[in-house]
């Protein structure tokens, strides 16, 4: 990492990981989500591509002009370079890359890297304080690290499955948590390493395993069967430890509240004009809610909501300071104040798709630093001369006999 200078003469408008350098090896969704947070906080990250091919994700929809806004949206603030690991040529000048970078991110399948001769064990004896970083699916080691992974493997194997839905219906959540929450560790993973070779100089080899990630976040799930022996099962929109908690349909469309202690619980039992409840046995605790919750209090509620709009249901709930909130789809949802105040649709001229479009921003908001995307997802190679240059000083004859043997 580069040389801060002494914290007066810090710019406040740089970002974190301004002077951080990322060779980014990886593709699909959980590695690119790693290291666009790298990116958008500052690093330097350097998307490294096979020639001719690129990403698999680069063929993934959604499509505009021929080109993936899927891959736009996870790669903007990177730069783009082909190389071919495979040849030794490659393999040489990845290693220079290497003894000139701060970190490695990988997400290929077990195994790879150390087949190509770029595993940990050789890369550090070029870099000792490298920051060697991979997602895998089942972790590094053990009988299922061969495995290869996607979102829904890691849902049904960690537990979020079996938790989710109605009845017997199990269900994946929808978007693929397994791959972002699995990027995200990675990325703070990421930052804690960079912080503590800071103070030691010490390099770190990094492992997140996608089925670690989804058993890390079932919440009261695990611990529910590991101190009580219970197995959780799906339980719709409703939070088994919080009563009530759930979706509910009005006259004109649904809504979700949250009554997450005594004090919203009785604030509801006066909107319903039923302040005998709060003092109800059934419902007197929270644990007496959730015990009674199915069978007879989510029916009193129900009945009760069904008399008025969301939009009455709004205001009443929201004046008593309950939590509230409608269940928006993505028109509405792109179009509420609250995210854009946030500025979290990010407008970005992108390279492959040929025009403006919109993505999601970022939800780490560094406040005295640039709120925005500042450079295009790169399209297959589009720096990679440059990166030639600039990081190993290539000329461009030599540049172009790259070029020339497939190796970029």
């Amino acid at each position: 990492m580069n040389q801060h200078a002494p914290a007066a003469q810090c710019n406040p408008a740089d970002k974190p990981l301004t002077g951080v350098r990322v060779l980014d090896l990886t593709h699909a969704y959980s590695g690119p989500f790693c290291t666009m947070h790298l990116a958008d906080q500052g690093a330097e990250v350097i998307k490294i591509e096979v020639p001719g091919k690129g990403d698999q994700s680069r063929n993934w929809a959604p499509f505009k002009n021929g080109s993936s806004g899927y891959f736009a949206y996870i790669n903007r603030n990177k730069y783009g370079m082909t190389l071919d690991l495979k040849s030794e040529e490659g393999k040489a000048i990845f290693k220079k890359l290497v003894a000139q970078s701060d970190v490695v991110c990988e997400n290929f399948r077990v195994g790879t890297m150390e087949r190509l001769g770029l595993g940990y064990d050789v890369l550090k004896e070029i870099n000792p304080s490298l920051i060697y970083a991979s997602i895998s699916g089942f972790g590094l080691e053990g009988p299922l690290a061969q495995r290869p992974c996607y979102d829904i493997i890691a849902q049904a194997m960690g537990g979020m499955m079996s938790m989710t839905g109605f009845g017997d219906q199990q269900t994946k959540v929808g978007p693929a948590i397994a791959d972002n929450y699995s990027g995200t560790y990675l990325a703070l993973g990421i930052a804690m390493a960079l912080y503590q070779r800071s103070k030691t100089g010490l390099g770190r080899r990094l492992d997140v395993s996608m089925v670690d990630t989804i058993f890390s976040v079932l919440e009261a799930g695990a611990v529910e069967y590991t101190i009580n022996g219970h197995v959780s099962k799906p339980e719709g929109n409703r939070d088994p430890g919080i009563s009530p908690f759930d979706s509910f349909s009005a006259k004109d469309g649904n809504f979700v509240m949250a009554c997450g202690t005594d004090g919203f619980w009785r604030a509801l039992c006066g909107l319903m004009n039923r302040p005998e409840l709060a003092e109800d046995p059934r419902f007197v605790t929270n644990a007496k809610r959730c015990e009674n919750y199915i069978h007879e209090l989510r029916g009193i509620i129900a009945q009760w909501a069904a008399g008025y709009t969301v939009d009455e249901m709004e205001q009443m709930l929201v004046g008593a300071g309950i939590p509230f909130g409608r269940i928006l789809n993505m028109d509405q949802v792109c179009a509420q104040d609250v995210l854009r105040d946030r500025n979290m649709l990010w407008k970005v001229k992108d390279t492959g798709i040929g025009e403006e479009i919109e993505i999601p921003g970022s939800p780490i908001k560094m406040h005295g630093c640039l709120d925005a995307a500042m450079r295009s997802a790169p399209v297959v190679g589009e720096h990679t001369d440059a990166l030639l240059r600039a990081v190993l000083g290539m000329d461009e004859a030599e540049i172009g006999r790259l070029h020339d043997g497939h190796v970029v």
